[in-house]
């Protein structure tokens, strides 16, 4: 195909795929459009519903509160009778156990008095305190401290009087009483003696029952607090809404109600959390449950009253940018102008409405891409076959050439028989002979491989697999180049380190395989070519290495190597022979046998091929 055929077929489907691009963007955006306008049309709708929800909610809620505090009322004027009812009969009951426990506490002060009389009709005694019968009394070891004595004294009324008098001689650290007891001291005196020889002592009860006088207290205490209580009354929003004469008292009391709601401050007319939670019911009713951003605001100087913020953060909040605002008035209700608005925006206005529209918008791109991708596939494989018919052209023309050249050599040699003279010398017969013979094999040569080539693309050239040693192999087909390496004048190492060299494959192209490989060598070589053949074992594998001094590759070209036809260029140099099939027969035949070809090149370097085969072991255990 020309190349203004291609440019004219490449211009029409570009002006072809860029027409359908426009159209369909063209599509798209207005289809973006009529979203949007429903979108906002559904959001307005959504606000309205709300705004007139909870001027609804007010009223009803009012009037239900009004409700519960005339019922509240009735309650508390009954409470407040049960309270005094109740207040009056836990007075009395409290006063009558006072009464009880005084009587018990009177009853246990005449026991005490009647023991404490008998003791001192009985016995003369002392009464001690707790504290030192603990210290001194109780613990033998200090009782010989206790000094007992009789004294003579005035009494209060002028009276003079014999007392005993009980004190200790030597003061030690005092132990706390452990009971509230009463306790006496009874001294015993020898005739004529003031000091006591002896004593003893005896414990009664407590002279006061400390728990019946705590309980009296508390329960008098109880008693002051109930008489000091006071009922306190409780007021209402609204007592009582006046009748007027002549008129309906649903009337007046709707009157009442709005100038009384109209008066209380915004945040106290709205409830945030419900607010939000009928904004997002409004919207879910309409298809939109995407995040977004409540306000209400004041409408005298319109600062923010509360703000309400659905599945939203505040990173995206801040990034938000020119928002579309939707507002609605609250309470127009009212009487006067409406005291606030509701407002809301959605920071991802754009992807909502894409996302309204992905159930169709997919498809359209899937096919866009495919056309898109189908144009590209397209003008690659026109590029492609263009090359490759250059190739092919290129390969037609070299393959004429070298065709030409052995046709007509043996053309020359057969005009040359003919000829008496020369048909007479033997030796002259025989060196054309030879030369025809030769010049056979070397056509023959390029056809097979020319065949070879075909057979292989059909997937009917036969691969025999047989137990093949490397290194033989190698010794032969390099002894078999020495002729050609001697006339380019070029050098060789050997090196076959392979211990374990023996695989699975076809002697015949494996030997082609490494024929082309040191052929390839010796064309790209710019001199005198150095090449080096190496073959030794990288795990479960042998490596034949072949690598050159000569012109190498671009990593370009290292990338077609192996496609059919192509041939490196060489620039003015014109000695380097062949079809461009050698190196694409090579990687086919490597990869039948299950191995890999690699190629390292450096342009004016060198180049270094690795073929890389799995061990007869190796290749037993795969399969």
């Amino acid at each position: 195909m020309k190349k203004r055929s291609i440019t004219l077929i490449i211009g029409l489907m570009s002006i072809a795929l860029l027409g359908v691009m426009a159209m369909q963007y063209y599509f798209i955006q207005e289809s973006f459009k009529q979203k949007s306008q429903i979108f906002d049309e559904a959001v307005k709708a959504s606000l309205t519903a709300v705004a007139t929800k909870i001027e609804r909610i007010e009223i009803y809620e009012f009037a239900r509160e009004q409700e519960r505090i005339n019922q509240e009322k009735y309650r508390l004027n009954q409470k407040r009778q049960q309270q005094k009812e109740l207040l009056l009969a836990r007075q009395v009951n409290i006063q009558e156990e006072i009464k009880k426990l005084q009587q018990e506490a009177f009853l246990y002060q005449q026991a005490f008095n009647r023991l404490e009389k008998n003791l001192n009709e009985t016995f003369p005694n002392v009464p001690i305190e707790n504290s030192f019968f603990e210290t001194y009394v109780r613990r033998k070891e200090y009782r010989h401290l206790i000094s007992i004595t009789k004294e003579q004294g005035v009494t209060p009324d002028n009276r003079y009087q014999e007392f005993v008098n009980v004190e200790a001689t030597k003061e030690i650290p005092p132990v706390a009483p452990k009971d509230d007891s009463s306790r006496f001291i009874i001294p015993e005196f020898g005739p004529f003696f003031n000091t006591a020889t002896s004593f003893r002592w005896v414990t009664l009860p407590p002279r006061v029952n400390y728990k019946l006088a705590i309980r009296i207290v508390n329960l008098e205490q109880q008693l002051a607090k109930l008489n000091e209580r006071k009922l306190d009354g409780a007021t209402t929003l609204f007592d009582s809404i006046a009748m007027m004469g002549g008129k309906q008292s649903a009337i007046i009391e709707d009157v009442a109600i709005g100038r009384e709601l109209s008066k209380r401050p915004l945040e106290q007319r709205l409830n945030k959390e419900r607010t939000l939670e009928l904004l997002i019911e409004e919207l879910d009713q309409r298809g939109i449950s995407s995040s977004f951003v409540m306000q209400v605001r004041n409408a005298k100087n319109s600062p923010l009253v509360f703000q309400g913020i659905y599945q939203l953060n505040d990173e995206e909040i801040k990034e938000t940018k020119n928002p579309t605002i939707y507002k609605a008035r609250l309470f127009q209700g009212d009487e006067g102008k409406s005291p606030g608005e509701l407002s809301v925006y959605f920071p991802n206005k754009g992807s909502i409405i894409a996302n309204t529209m992905g159930y169709w918008l997919f498809p359209i791109i899937a096919l866009l891409a495919l056309l898109i991708g189908c144009f590209a596939y397209t003008l690659s494989i026109i590029f492609r076959q263009k090359k490759i018919s250059e190739m092919k052209t290129d390969f037609i023309n070299n393959m004429t050439h070298e065709f030409k050249t052995p046709v007509a050599t043996i053309m020359i040699a057969s005009e040359s028989l003919k000829d008496p003279e020369i048909s007479a010398d033997e030796k002259r017969v025989s060196k054309l002979a030879n030369i025809i013979y030769d010049e056979n094999v070397r056509l023959g040569s390029h056809i097979e491989r020319v065949l070879n080539i075909a057979r292989l693309e059909k997937e009917n050239l036969k691969i025999e697999r047989v137990n093949v040693q490397i290194n033989s192999l190698a010794n032969a087909v390099l002894e078999s180049m020495k002729l050609q390496l001697e006339k380019a004048e070029g050098s060789l190492n050997i090196s076959l380190d392979a211990s374990q060299d023996l695989v699975i494959g076809d002697e015949l192209h494996l030997s082609n395989v490494m024929y082309n490989l040191v052929d390839n060598a010796i064309k790209y070589s710019k001199e005198k070519p150095e090449i080096t053949f190496k073959t030794f074992n990288r795990g479960k594998n042998v490596v034949i290495s072949v690598s050159d001094k000569g012109i190498g590759m671009t990593k370009d070209q290292q990338e077609k190597i192996f496609d059919q036809f192509y041939r490196i260029p060489t620039g003015n140099i014109h000695n380097v022979k062949g079809f461009g099939l050698g190196l694409s027969y090579v990687n086919d035949i490597i990869k039948r046998l299950n191995g890999r070809i690699t190629v390292k090149s450096e342009k004016d370097k060198g180049t270094q091929f690795e073929v890389t085969l799995p061990l007869k072991h190796a290749s037993q255990e795969v399969a």
